[in-house]
C-alpha cells in the first residue's frame, strides 16, 4: 500500500477543506470550457482565450497543491523521497500559478492596449497612443515576465523554497535560506512579486467601471469585486493557518473563492461583451 492505513496528518478538517477545493477544481474546468467554447469560439477575441486558459492553469495549480497538502504526507516511503515529492509538487503548483498570472497579464494587456477592432469603442483621449507593433510588444512582455518567474520556480535550488517544517519533519540535510523563518524564495514569490502583478487586475476593472456606464460598468465592477474576493480567500487561507484555526481555514477561504468565481461568471455573462 502506498498510503498509511491510519492517516497521520489527515484529519476531519482536512477532509472538509480538500473536498471544497475539489469542488473548486471542478468549477475551474467548467469555467475553462465555458470561456473557451462559448466566448472565444464565437468571438475569436484573445481576451476570452486568456480568460479561459487562466482557469485551466488555476485548476492544474490547485491539483498539485491538493496533492502536496493532503496526500503526499501520507505516503509510505523513505522520508527523503516524500520530501522530494513535496518539493516537486510545490514547484509544479507554483509554475502553473505563474502561468495563470501570465494569462491575467494577457487579459490586462488586452484591456490597456485593445486590438484595433476594439479601439472604435474608446475615445481618443482615453487610449494609450501607441502603434500596433508597440501594443503587441507590450502585451508580449507582460506575458513573458510571469512565465520566466515560473520557470525560475521550477529550476532554482530547494534551499530557497523548502519549508523549514518539511526539512525538520523528514530530516532533510539542507542549508535553508530563510527570512524571518520563511523560505526566501517563497517570500519573494508570494509577498513581493505576486502582489505586484495580481493587484493591477481588480484596480484596472474598477478604473474601467468608473470610466464606462450601463451594462459595461456593471460587468467591470463585478469583475473587480470577484477578483478582490478571490484574493481575499487566498490571503485568509494563510492567515487562518498561521492563527491555528483549522475549522475556519477549512471552510471560509474555499467558500469565498467559490463565491468569487460565481461573481466572475456573472460579470462576464453580458452579451454586450462578446
Amino acid at each position: 500500500m502506498i498510503f498509511q492505513e491510519n492517516f497521520r496528518f489527515f484529519d476531519f478538517w482536512d477532509a472538509i477543506e480538500s473536498g471544497l477545493y475539489f469542488v473548486i477544481v471542478g468549477y475551474y474546468f467548467l469555467l475553462f470550457a465555458y470561456f473557451l467554447l462559448m466566448r472565444f469560439r464565437t468571438s475569436k477575441k484573445l481576451y476570452w482565450l486568456f480568460f479561459s486558459l487562466l482557469f485551466l492553469c488555476l485548476a492544474a495549480s490547485r491539483v498539485f497543491f491538493i496533492a502536496s497538502y493532503f496526500f503526499l504526507p501520507e505516503l509510505v516511503a523513505p522520508p527523503e523521497v516524500i520530501a522530494g515529492y513535496l518539493m516537486l509538487t510545490y514547484r509544479l503548483a507554483t509554475f502553473f500559478t505563474w502561468l495563470a498570472i501570465a494569462c491575467l497579464m494577457g487579459v490586462l494587456g488586452m484591456l490597456i492596449w485593445p486590438p484595433e477592432a476594439d479601439e472604435s469603442q474608446e475615445s481618443s483621449s482615453e487610449k494609450f497612443m501607441l502603434s500596433s507593433t508597440m501594443k503587441i510588444s507590450m502585451r508580449i512582455i507582460l506575458i513573458i515576465i510571469p512565465i520566466f518567474i515560473g520557470i525560475l520556480a521550477l529550476t532554482l535550488p530547494d534551499n530557497l523554497f523548502m519549508d523549514p517544517e518539511i526539512a525538520e519533519r523528514y530530516d532533510v540535510d539542507i542549508e535553508l535560506h530563510t527570512i524571518y523563518g520563511y523560505p526566501i524564495g517563497r517570500f519573494l514569490l508570494n509577498f513581493i512579486l505576486a502582489p505586484i502583478f495580481m493587484a493591477a487586475i481588480p484596480f484596472l476593472f474598477l478604473y474601467l467601471a468608473w470610466k464606462t456606464f450601463g451594462v459595461l460598468r456593471k460587468s467591470y465592477l463585478l469583475n473587480a469585486i470577484g477578483f478582490f474576493l478571490y484574493y481575499a480567500g487566498r490571503i485568509l487561507q494563510g492567515v487562518f493557518e498561521v492563527a491555528g484555526w483549522p475549522h475556519l481555514r477549512a471552510t471560509v477561504p474555499p467558500l469565498i473563492i467559490l463565491c468569487s468565481l460565481l461573481i466572475i461568471v456573472i460579470a462576464n455573462n453580458f452579451e454586450q461583451l462578446r
